[in-house]
């Protein structure tokens, strides 16, 4: 460890005595505005300023919710490591703290690299870090304890997903006391090649030697490039390992080309020796990937297969495929085949519904519309169009309890995040409060989560409020009126419906602000870059660069252009442009292409991307509940939903609207749009 500092020493003794000093002026709460300030002002001083200059600013921090964070940035000045004594004390000071959480884990990182296992003893603390837990089982082990594979290791080696290079000693060791076996090592490179994860299994190929490590190679060029390499499997030798790189090939290859991987199938099928779990692995995988292109010999092959090959995805899928073709008794009997599960689903449901009235059988049908319309979902509303019923949302009608409110409001740890969310560092608030809702009890956390919305932190009550079922009815929190005035004038000015705007923010940010995806879209409305500067120069808006759109005043404008400009494309149609919102105007072309004389609800269904297929249906939905919670009664979602090619236009303000009604106050089953 480092010499002790004596200067920061000093430094923290001074901040000790300056707060001692106004503890007893605390009451007289000042303004946090100004506290903010200070807090800035102190933060930039410890990092860039002369050695006490800080001290100047520090005058009314004594109750601000960060004064954490200034201490840590005193104990870490001047240090790449700071002195264990200094350390101790501040983890003293602020025990069960977020920053204490993470000063220590930072300290704890630095004495694994080193190996000095002693300190590492005396400040560990139980961590979820996968890092941390290998280091911790090397500090035992150095310090003469053995741990124990199935409690200690297993956990942390039985996981497809990459391990951290850290534990890599630690699973060396194991491998060496015989600890970690062949059959552990095997069992985690078919869990990791499953996943489609080669760079795992090349890794622990390591562990092995001669043909074991080439076997696993093998698996792992198989699923990393499985064209290539499946195109040589001819010539292998028929053997357990080769059997595996076989079929998990197979299930990445099917993927990419289903027919490819259906020809070479042909081929190597007859060539080996197949235990149960390879052949259904690879006879699954070659059904569904042929059935999401909706190839002729699709419905056939998902009707073929063995009943322990199927799965919930080939059952859906074969629901699909006979869907596409219109023929409503193999559709039928698709749904019959689902498992029961699948079945109490209300897609599945509202599905069977249609496909009985195209039957002729409507009374049966009627009898499950009604069930489905008691659920605020997208199939739900749908349901309750087809018999004119009025949609069923129930708004929570809770009593505050002001005492709990308090108790919230003041809890440190909630706190924090909210002052860091009036700081607009969104990323730290976002931590703090994830650490402080593991700290809140069941019944707290919908509080949490109302507190956040009253002070406009929408994103938080959205996540936490739809993660529940017992929250799904706080409908205001969780489809907040944000930017009302804003996105109803951008969204008429668009030429579009106002809640259709608002679920098109509300599915792709849920109200993040600084929402960046893994395909760079920015912001409330996820704009790509390029997209939002054709926007703004069509539309003459002064945009600058990308980080310009977490501004949620420009993100909204431009984003409604663009929803204008995508609903024009379709004549109108705010179902067909949500899709291509979401998937881009390629693939939702070939879609037309290949099946645009299906009925709406039928086409949304057969959508092969499961991720535009939930999308479209999340957006309708929110489009109902965003229109009831704007004018009360809502435009039948049925209404929404032209048949493609079919023009449409946004409501006006007159139109005829259906009522909302709350039967029983019955608490949903699941997610009402599927989230």
């Amino acid at each position: 460890m480092p010499i002790r500092n004596r200067a920061t020493r000093l430094s923290l003794i001074a901040l000790g005595m300056a707060l001692a000093c106004l503890t007893a002026d605390a009451a007289a709460k000042p303004d946090r505005s100004d506290q903010r300030q200070h807090y800035r002002n102190v933060m930039q001083a410890i990092a860039h300023g002369p050695v006490d200059s800080w001290k100047r600013e520090i005058s009314d921090l004594a109750d601000y919710p960060l004064l954490p964070y200034v201490e840590l940035a005193l104990v870490q000045r001047g240090h790449a490591t700071p002195p264990l004594s200094q350390v101790e004390a501040f983890l003293k000071r602020w025990p069960d703290t977020l920053v204490a959480r993470d000063l220590r884990e930072s300290i704890l990182r630095q004495l694994a690299t080193a190996q000095d296992w002693p300190a590492f003893r005396r400040l560990w603390s139980a961590s979820s870090a996968d890092d941390l837990q290998c280091a911790w089982q090397r500090a035992r082990i150095a310090g003469g304890d053995t741990p124990d594979y199935a409690r200690d290791i297993a956990p942390l080696w039985l996981q497809p997903r990459p391990t951290p290079a850290s534990c890599d000693a630690l699973f060396a060791w194991a491998r060496q006391k015989g600890i970690l076996t062949d059959a552990e090592i095997w069992k985690r490179i078919e869990g990791a090649a499953e996943a489609a994860n080669p760079g795992t299994v090349s890794h622990i190929a390591n562990l092995l030697q001669g043909a074991d490590k080439d076997a696993a190679n093998r698996i792992a060029a198989s699923v990393r490039d499985p064209a290539t390499t499946l195109a040589k499997a001819a010539q292998w030798p028929d053997s357990v390992r080769n059997r595996d790189a076989v079929s998990f090939g197979m299930l990445r290859y099917a993927r990419k080309n289903s027919g490819a991987a259906e020809t070479l199938w042909a081929d190597l099928g007859a060539r080996f020796k197949w235990d149960a779990a390879q052949k259904n692995r690879v006879l699954n995988a070659i059904a569904v990937y042929r059935a999401t292109g909706f190839e002729s010999d699709a419905l056939a092959r998902l009707k073929a297969l063995p009943s322990d090959a199927a799965d919930d995805s080939s059952r859906e899928w074969r629901v699909r495929v006979a869907l596409a073709s219109l023929d409503w008794n193999e559709t039928l009997a698709a749904l019959d085949a689902m498992s029961d599960v699948q079945k109490a689903d209300a897609r599945w449901r509202y599905l069977r519904a249609r496909v009985l009235g195209k039957l002729d059988r409507q009374d049966e049908a009627a009898a499950i519309f009604a069930d489905v319309a008691k659920e605020a979902n997208f199939h739900g509303f749908l349901a309750a169009d087809w018999i004119n019923a009025p949609y069923t949302i129930c708004p929570a009608d809770s009593v505050p309890d002001k005492a709990a409110e308090q108790a919230i409001a003041e809890q440190p740890d909630l706190a924090r995040a909210l002052e860091f969310f009036a700081l607009g560092e969104l990323t730290k608030a976002r931590r703090e409060w994830n650490f402080a809702l593991q700290r809140l009890a069941a019944e707290q956390r919908p509080l949490a989560a109302d507190f956040a919305y009253r002070n406009e932190w929408f994103d938080r009550a959205v996540f936490l409020l739809s993660a529940s079922p017992q929250t799904l009815t706080w409908y205001e929190q969780r489809f907040p009126l944000a930017h009302k005035a804003r996105v109803l004038r951008n969204a008429r000015e668009a030429g579009i419906d106002p809640a259709w705007a608002y679920a098109i923010i509300r599915a792709e940010s849920a109200w993040m602000s600084d929402a960046r995806s893994h395909a760079d879209a920015y912001g409330l409305m996820q704009l790509l870059p390029e997209v939002a500067k054709k926007v703004a120069g069509a539309a003459k808006v002064a945009y600058g660069r990308p980080g310009d759109l977490f501004d949620p005043v420009l993100n909204i404008q431009l984003g409604t252009l663009y929803l204008g400009q995508m609903a024009r494309q379709y004549s109108g149609s705010p179902w067909l442009a949500s899709a291509a919102y979401n998937a881009g105007g390629r693939p939702v072309g070939r879609w037309l292409d290949a099946r645009g004389t299906l009925e709406p609800d039928f086409f949304i269904e057969t959508i092969p991307y499961k991720e535009t297929r939930d999308y479209v249906a999340r957006v309708l939905a929110f489009s109902v509940i965003y229109d009831w919670r704007l004018n009360n009664k809502v435009i039948p979602l049925a209404t929404r939903m032209p048949k493609a090619g079919q023009a449409y236009a946004p409501p006006k303000s007159d139109a005829q609207r259906k009522t909302v009604a709350c039967p029983a106050p019955v608490l949903p089953a699941a997610s009402p749009e599927g989230e």
